[in-house]
Formats: C-alpha cells, sequence, structure tokens
C-alpha cells in the first residue's frame, strides 16, 4: 500500500488540526467515522492511495479510492496508515454495520482517524476541496477572519464594506451573488440589478467578458482597479482562492459619488485571504443541506435516527417539533420543485429553523426547536402555517394550501406529526373549499370519514349488492343513469325538488328514475342500513373515478 503525494501541495505549508479542517470543508463533503488520536492531530498533506507505491507520509490525509470499508483491505490499510503516522484515511460512502465497526477497532489499534466522503461529493471534488481547505485553514485568522462566524458571508461583507467605504458583493465564479453588504444609500444601477436577480446580469457577464475582465480576474493575485465611467462608479475587484482552486470574487463599489477610502484596496486583498475559508465553507453548504434533508426524510419515514437529525439540523433531540405539508393548487408540472425552493427561501429570510423535504407534489416542512408549552407552539405553528399560504399564494397566483402537524415532545415522534399535517392537507384538497390552512382538528369530520374510507377500501364487498346492480344496469343500457340519479337522491335527503335540481330533471322524471331503482336494485329506500351502506358503496366509487391527494 502507498500513496502518491497530489502535485502543488507544498510541504513546507503551514499545518492545520484535523478539526480545523473538517470546520472549512463542511459534513457535506466528509463525515467523520472515528478519530482516536483527537480533532487536534496536524494535517500537513494529502496523498491518494496507491497499490504499487509501499510509502505513505507522516501527518497526511490518505485518500483510499477504490478500498471497500467493508473489506480486509480496509484494514490493512488502516494498519500501514498507522505504521507510518497517517493523520487519517477517507474512505468512500459507507453504511453503518459491522464491517464498518470492525473498521473503527482497527483504527483504534492503529491511532488513525477513519472520514467517509458523502455521496455528494465525488473524489474529483474532495480533492479540490481538501486542497482548498489545507490552504485557506492554514492562513493565520487576522482581526477580520476572527470577527466573521465561518461561513458567515453577509456578515463578511459587512464587514468588507465597512473597512473599504463601499458596497460590497461576494459572487461565486458563475458571477452568481452569495452575499452582499447592507449599504442603505442609493447604489447604482448594475449593482440594483445583480442583487434582485441575486446574479450579475448576463449582458454584463457578456461585456466583461468579451473585454477579457474576467480572464485577468482569474489570472491575477491583486486587487484590479475599474475606474469611474459615466454612471458605473468606481469598483475593485479581487478573486478568491485557495490551493489553486478559484472559489470566488468579492466586487466593492463606490456609493453616491464619494471614493473608497484610501485603504480600500490594502483591506480589500487583506479581504480576499480572509474569505477563502469563509467561500468554501459555503460551496458546501448545499451538500450539507443534503445531508440534513436526507436525515430528516429518514425519521419522516420511520427508518432514520433522531439523534442524527438533531445533530446535523441543531435541534434537541426531545424538543418540540411539528410539520407543515403544503401543496400548491393540485400539485403536477414542475411547480413542486419551484414550491419547494420557495418554502426554503421563506424559511431562510424570516429565520425560522426549518428543514424542507420534498415528497411528490407538496413539501414537507420540518420545524424543529419549537416552544416547550404545547399550546404556544401550536398557536405559532398556525401564525406561520396562515403567512406562508398567503405570501406563496400571492407568489404563485394559486391556492396554496397548508396542513398544520401535531406537535411532536421529540424527533422521534415526528412520523405521528407527518401522518397529521398530510391528513389535514388531503381534506383541504378534498373539500376544494376556500380554506386554506387547516390541522385536523379543524377539518375533523374530513379526516374522520377519509380514515373510514381508507379502511373500507380494501373490505370485499358482496357482488350483487344493490349499488352493484344498478352499476352493472347501466354499464348494460347506453345513456342509464341510475347510479348517478341515487347518488343525487341520496346526497339530498330523499328531498325529490333539490335532488331534480342539482340533476336538472323534472321532479317526475326523478320519482320516475327513484322508482326504476328499487325496481333494479332491489334497494329498501326506507331502510337506514340499505341507505347508508349505498352511500358508502357510492363514495368509494367517487374515489376510484378521480385522483386521490398526493401522499395519501
Amino acid at each position: 500500500m502507498g500513496s502518491d503525494p497530489l502535485p502543488g501541495w507544498d510541504a513546507t505549508a503551514p499545518q492545520v488540526t484535523l478539526e480545523r479542517l473538517l470546520s472549512v470543508v463542511g459534513a457535506g463533503a466528509l463525515e467523520l467515522h472515528t478519530a482516536p488520536g483527537g480533532l487536534t492531530v496536524a494535517v500537513a498533506g494529502l496523498s491518494v492511495l496507491d497499490p504499487l507505491d509501499p510509502g505513505v507520509r507522516p501527518r497526511e490525509l490518505v485518500l483510499a479510492v477504490g478500498a471497500d470499508a467493508r473489506s480486509a483491505h480496509a484494514v490493512d490499510v488502516l494498519r500501514r496508515a498507522g505504521e507510518a503516522g497517517a493523520a487519517g484515511v477517507v474512505f468512500g460512502p459507507g453504511e453503518p454495520g459491522r464491517p464498518v465497526a470492525a473498521l473503527r477497532t482497527a483504527a483504534e489499534e492503529a491511532g488513525v482517524a477513519v472520514l467517509f466522503r458523502t455521496a455528494w461529493c465525488t473524489w474529483d471534488h474532495l480533492v479540490g476541496l481538501l486542497r482548498a481547505g489545507l490552504a485557506s485553514a492554514g492562513v493565520l485568522p487576522g482581526s477580520l477572519a476572527q470577527a466573521v462566524g465561518l461561513g458567515d458571508l453577509e456578515r463578511l461583507a459587512d464587514a468588507v464594506a465597512a473597512l473599504t467605504g463601499g458596497a460590497v458583493t461576494i459572487e461565486d465564479p458563475e458571477s452568481r451573488v452569495l452575499a452582499y453588504s447592507s449599504t442603505e444609500e442609493d447604489v447604482d444601477e448594475i449593482r440594483r440589478l445583480t442583487i434582485l436577480g441575486r446574479r450579475v446580469p448576463p449582458w454584463r457577464v457578456a461585456a466583461l467578458r468579451e473585454a477579457g475582465f474576467f480572464r485577468a480576474l482569474w489570472g491575477a493575485s491583486d486587487v484590479l482597479h475599474r475606474p469611474a465611467k459615466g454612471d458605473d462608479p468606481e469598483r475593485l475587484v479581487v478573486a478568491v482562492r485557495a490551493g489553486g482552486e478559484m472559489l470566488g470574487s468579492i466586487w466593492v463599489a463606490a456609493v453616491a459619488g464619494r471614493p473608497l477610502l484610501p485603504n480600500a484596496a490594502g483591506a480589500l486583498r487583506s479581504a480576499a485571504r480572509a474569505a477563502a475559508p469563509h467561500l468554501l465553507r459555503h460551496s458546501t453548504r448545499g451538500a450539507d443541506t443534503r445531508l440534513v434533508e436526507d436525515a430528516a426524510r429518514a425519521v419522516l419515514e420511520g427508518r432514520g435516527s433522531a439523534e442524527v437529525l438533531a445533530e446535523r439540523a441543531g435541534w434537541p433531540a426531545q424538543g418540540a417539533c411539528a410539520v407543515l405539508a403544503v401543496q400548491a393548487g393540485t400539485g403536477g408540472g414542475d411547480g413542486a420543485s419551484r414550491l419547494q425552493g420557495m418554502l426554503a427561501l421563506y424559511c431562510s429570510a424570516y429565520g425560522h429553523r426549518a428543514v424542507v423535504v420534498p415528497a411528490g407534489e407538496r413539501a414537507l416542512m420540518v420545524l424543529g426547536a419549537l416552544d416547550a408549552d404545547e399550546r404556544r407552539a401550536g398557536q405559532r405553528l398556525a401564525e406561520l402555517g396562515r403567512s406562508l399560504a398567503r405570501q406563496l399564494s400571492a407568489m404563485r397566483d394559486m391556492t396554496v394550501r397548508v396542513g398544520l402537524g401535531d406537535v411532536a415532545p421529540g424527533l422521534a415522534r415526528l412520523p405521528d406529526s407527518r401522518r397529521s399535517a398530510e391528513s389535514a392537507l388531503d381534506a383541504l384538497l378534498a373539500t376544494g373549499g376556500p380554506q386554506a390552512v387547516a390541522s385536523t382538528e379543524d377539518v375533523a369530520e374530513t379526516v374522520a370519514l377519509t380514515e373510514v374510507m381508507n379502511a373500507l377500501r380494501e373490505v370485499p364487498l358482496p357482488p350483487r349488492t344493490p349499488v352493484a346492480r344498478l352499476l352493472a344496469f347501466d354499464a348494460e343500457h347506453s345513456g342509464s343513469c341510475l347510479v348517478q340519479t341515487l347518488r343525487a337522491y341520496l346526497d339530498h335527503f330523499g328531498d325529490v325538488p333539490a335532488a331534480s335540481r342539482a340533476l336538472g330533471v323534472h321532479p317526475n322524471s326523478l320519482r320516475y328514475r327513484i322508482r326504476r331503482i328499487t325496481e333494479e336494485s332491489r334497494i329498501d329506500l326506507g331502510d337506514a342500513d340499505a341507505r347508508l351502506l349505498a352511500q358508502l358503496q357510492l363514495r368509494l366509487l367517487d374515489d376510484t373515478e378521480r385522483p386521490r391527494p398526493s401522499g395519501s
């Protein structure tokens, strides 16, 4: 067993700890399985497993590409890594089980950390992240880095704005806006369009590309200056990179005709170095979100660990929590994905601690860390549901309905909250009325009837009930509508004038049809049990003829 050092790695670069590297790279790329030597172990480099080269260098993080964590070969990899003094070994995505437990034992004997690459991060992407992470994590934190929490790009933008005297945007390599400073004064039109669209306008990107600006930016090692021109104010821009990886850029624009501060270029230069770990952390946030979503989905389906969800979402496992089931219109098309995106944006904008889990045509919002008082938690849940329905309906120009789940005492009870939320949503969709938000208590009758009908679907009935006879008669006689007539008659409690108006026929015609119904089906309409059985069968028939609500 051996390893190839990755090209471009500087062995003289400052060493960082495993803890620091993991905090920069994020859980979206790597998951720690065990660290016998603790998280303070130094990581001095990165290498890829090479079976043809027997050498492993001390304090390296070895990427065991192609090594199955469940195999005896993996145990041998750990043993040799321990003999060489490696910092740790990274295996491909693995599932918990007996062989992985054996791996933990081998790791403890070897004194080597074991990590797993997540399923959403390829080996190629992981190599880039780790190289950038090692480079950026080794930068000594200055005053700017210390003042901003890791990954808090909005606060970083505000800090840079204060140091440069301008309006700041932080962008990824595709010119998408990751964060911008909260500059309250009037800003130029390009910045306004960029912030509104969350990306630089396409025409602006095309112009900068044609002028060769991006080529100069990505190749430059210092701050670039763009002088003011017409309505376009003075701008400074710097690329943010680490370990040879291009992470993004920081733009500073003069505001309200005032020049930037005299030391703006130097401040921006320092900010670019400090920003590297923040941008790197942000680049793995999407994978972090998928990890939390996956944990939430597993718990909702009754197969996951409440403790894992609590750890990934930052919620107390035993705290109050609930589920909201949300659907726009009747579902279908690509509206579901747009709805889920808007829910995530809404939660982020209003500071709600929620995880949005797609579920077919609807979305499930899992909310944790609710008020410990169940009544207050329920009230706030209802307020959130009404706010969501009102604002999203206005944005979508269609009715968005929200089913409120019961407040659960802990994350392990989330499946119960999900069932109540989806039952309430199904009831709202079934009635089709103006009501947009409900709990199961609000629509108890519809929910109860749905539960009864669901149970009856599996009950075999005799083949020659009165409704079955009428179905056969209508099928054999073209134009016959005795089933429809019986349904209207029962729905109107035997009120002939009301039923005839619903059917659009003369009352005498309806009376004639009722006589035909009793003759052909042999139903006794004066018998309450006969009427009940007929109504249940007709309701079951209705349910089979129309699509059932998604998720039911």
